[in-house]
């Protein structure tokens, strides 16, 4: 017997855990870059971004297809070079 595979690529992905993963590839500097939405850019918080993405449909739209880009490994999306030197940034202002 085998087992129905789901055609939503988001089927059993909630949106913290969406969130989760852009903030630990992207980091929230690039993730507020990448989608322009204040949860992002002020004082960002998982929980403040879940409870804006969830009344808004299109920034959680914008998440969604950020998320999904991001499996696929697309080409198009940096790598977040701040979240592996977090003094990246203070170096780059005293020069």
């Amino acid at each position: 017997m085998t087992v129905p595979t789901a055609k939503d690529p988001l089927h059993g992905v909630t949106l913290e855990m969406q969130v989760n993963a852009l903030v630990a590839r992207f980091g929230w500097v690039q993730l507020s870059k990448l989608i322009a939405i204040n949860c992002f850019k002020n004082d960002p918080s998982v929980k403040s971004s879940l409870k804006f993405l969830r009344r808004t449909p299109w920034a959680r739209d914008k998440v969604e297809a950020l998320y999904l880009d991001s499996l696929h490994g697309a080409a198009h999306l940096p790598p977040n070079d701040d979240a592996v030197d977090p003094w990246a940034n203070s170096r780059r202002n005293k020069r």
